[in-house]
Parts: structure tokens; C-alpha cells; sequence
């Protein structure tokens, strides 16, 4: 990505933060977390990846919440940010968050299972 492009993700990062957080009153819309938005080189298409707490179903209906408004977040993005042509937004799920949490849980269990096998050497 261009020096621009990335300008102009972190000013959307913000802006949807700020939208998704008080402007949609959707009610499939849960809390969600809005963790880095990948625009392209030319500024036409922007991938924003987030983060949501809740169940699998909860997930799902936030994710179609967001598509349903996507129109909406488009326009209130381009009163936000001058731009001659607003990108086109499409969401996806963060999975770092999750990829992240499941090496932590092995990491502790492994951790456990060294001090398990140290306390059975010195009995």
C-alpha cells in the first residue's frame, strides 16, 4: 500500500470506530471493534476487518447488520474524509485476535503440564 492509502485507512479507522460506535442503531449490531482497514493503492476498495465479542450467532448478525448499513457508513465516510471517490467497503473478521488467544491457551497449557512434570521428579 501507498503512503496515501495507509493516510487515508487510519483516518476510516477512525471514522468508522466513531460511526459504527453511535450512528447504527441496529440492533444485530453488537460490540464491535474495528481493528485496521486495508485500502488499495487507487482508493477504490477498502477491507475493514473487526472484532466482535459474542458467540458464533452474534458474529454472523453483526456481520450482516454491517452489510445492511454498508450504503449508510459509505456516505457518512464521505462526509467525513474529503476524497474524490469513496472506497468501497466490504468487513471480515479480524482472526489475529483469535489465532493470538489460541497460542496463549497453549502456551499455559504446556506451562502447566512442565510444572506438573517437574513437582512429579522431585517427589
Amino acid at each position: 500500500m501507498s503512503l496515501r492509502a495507509n493516510r487515508v485507512g487510519e483516518q476510516m479507522k477512525k471514522e468508522l470506530t466513531d460511526i459504527i460506535g453511535r450512528k447504527i442503531k441496529d440492533p444485530r449490531i453488537g460490540f464491535v471493534t474495528v481493528t485496521d482497514v486495508r485500502v488499495t493503492g487507487d482508493l477504490q476498495q477498502a477491507t475493514v476487518y473487526i472484532s466482535v465479542l459474542g458467540n458464533e450467532e452474534q458474529k454472523q448478525n453483526t456481520l450482516i447488520g454491517l452489510a445492511k448499513a454498508k450504503g449508510f457508513i459509505r456516505s457518512e465516510i464521505g462526509q467525513r474524509i474529503r476524497l474524490r471517490k469513496t472506497p468501497e467497503i466490504s468487513f471480515e473478521f479480524d482472526e489475529s485476535i483469535d489465532y493470538g488467544n489460541r497460542i496463549e491457551t497453549l502456551l499455559h497449557q504446556l506451562n502447566l503440564e512442565k510444572e506438573e512434570k517437574n513437582s512429579n521428579n522431585e517427589e
